[in-house]
């Protein structure tokens, strides 16, 4: 007879990527309450564990796992009843959870209701950031904390003050009406957008320079985004950007532990996959006629970068051309900064270091701001200017690759020291 619990624990591994998200979000929806539902969840797993251990893995087991944590929450407020209106509130949920579900609104996905309140603009950044690990990508609060690089305590606190708020503020549990969705699905974006930044230059002089888990949990969501939402063309630019940066992730590092530039990365080392599925998504979008979002340029602005099979082979008018679009949906000094990057290719480093000087009252506190005033001067030849700049921009840096990079480019300079 076949072993049923043969390749037990990647199944596991499987469909808590795959269900934890479902499982949640039916519970918070029914329950109203975040707490009960991550708790619930969490016990219908830890069983999961024994009973499929012993009975093998069941024909559906996001059923078998909805309707067990479905239990354990009933279970539970039974338990915590106290007066009759408990036990009335008891039955009335054992009648939620044997009817139909009521619909979500725009999409008809609990996962995608759950991301919503996860992502409420009621709640600081930093809680939306939390919560939306936890509860839709289902890492561990441990997990969090390391990425994050806060105590676990601290981190706990975090998460428990964001679901209580969600409670007390009666935030509802429910997906935007068609009509406010566009102005919703913004800070939906936003949190994830910040989870895939925090992996792909993390903070800490002592954390991994970049943290894949936290790119591929910042991938995976914006996919199962991507397909609630396929008409969004945010959600599509979000995740083309995202898989064009993450094709890049293996050389951007080298063995030392030092930042490698764009313009010198092993270009055959790319994932030429991600590569090929970002660059479909931004023809896709072309192809639409609809004006971009933010999301978009800069995932058109990676796709001229990872188009060309040289560095000098990069077509900067178009990547120019493309920041000037930028800046008229987001007129910020970095995307000024960046534009001034290609501007340095084009018409020549002195050029570019009087634009990039006329950002030093924005950007004085931006590691980057100095990093590329550093190599501007450089390549003009004024090496004791551009050793102070990278100084300064050390003194600012939060990455261990970066530093590693910038002391060595510091130290490369001609010169006293």
């Amino acid at each position: 007879m076949a072993d049923p619990t043969a390749g037990l624990d990647e199944v596991l591994t499987r469909v808590h990527r795959e269900e934890w998200a479902r499982v949640v979000a039916t519970l918070a929806r029914r329950f109203g309450d975040l707490g009960v539902a991550e708790d619930a969840a969490a016990e219908a797993f830890a069983t999961a564990v024994e009973r499929w251990r012993a009975d093998g893995v069941p024909p559906n087991p996001g059923a078998w796992l909805t309707t067990t944590a479905g239990n354990k929450a009933l279970d539970r407020v039974r338990r915590e009843s106290r007066r009759d209106a408990k036990q009335r509130q008891a039955h009335m949920l054992t009648d939620q959870l044997s009817g139909p579900p009521e619909p979500t609104g725009a999409v008809e996905d609990e996962r995608l209701r759950l991301l919503f309140t996860c992502a409420h603009p009621a709640l600081a950044v930093e809680a939306r950031v939390a919560l939306t690990l936890r509860m839709v990508g289902g890492l561990t609060v441990a997990e969090i904390a390391h990425a994050f690089l806060v105590q676990e305590t601290t981190m706990a606190q975090r998460i428990t003050r964001a679901k209580t708020k969600i409670k007390a503020a009666g935030i509802p549990w429910r997906v935007p009406a068609e009509e406010d969705l566009p102005a919703r699905i913004d800070g939906v974006l936003t949190v994830l957008y910040l989870v895939f930044n925090e992996g792909y230059l993390a903070s800490g002089a002592d954390s991994d320079p970049v943290r894949a888990e936290l790119t591929g949990e910042a991938i995976r969501l914006t996919r199962l985004v991507r397909e609630l939402l396929p008409d969004d063309g945010e959600a599509a630019g979000l995740l083309a950007l995202m898989l064009l940066i993450e094709a890049r992730r293996t050389a951007r590092v080298s063995a030392d532990g030092a930042l490698v530039p764009l313009d010198q990365q092993d270009r055959g080392a790319w994932d030429r996959a991600l590569v090929a599925e970002g660059h479909a998504l931004v023809r896709e979008r072309l192809a639409s006629g609809r004006p971009p979002g933010r999301y978009q340029v800069l995932a058109a602005i990676n796709a001229v970068h990872t188009d060309a099979a040289d560095a000098r082979d990069t077509d900067w008018s178009q990547v120019a051309a493309l920041y000037d679009q930028l800046a008229r949906l987001d007129p910020s000094p970095v995307v000024a900064l960046n534009r001034a990057i290609a501007v340095a290719e084009l018409d020549g480093p002195q050029v570019a270091l009087a634009q990039v000087d006329a950002l030093a009252a924005p950007l004085d506190g931006y590691h980057a701001f100095h990093a590329t005033r550093a190599d501007l001067l450089r390549r003009l030849g004024r090496s004791p200017e551009a050793r102070e700049a990278y100084d300064r921009a050390l003194g600012l840096a939060r990455n261990a690759a970066e530093t590693a990079y910038l002391t060595r480019r510091r130290d490369e300079l001609a010169g006293p020291q």
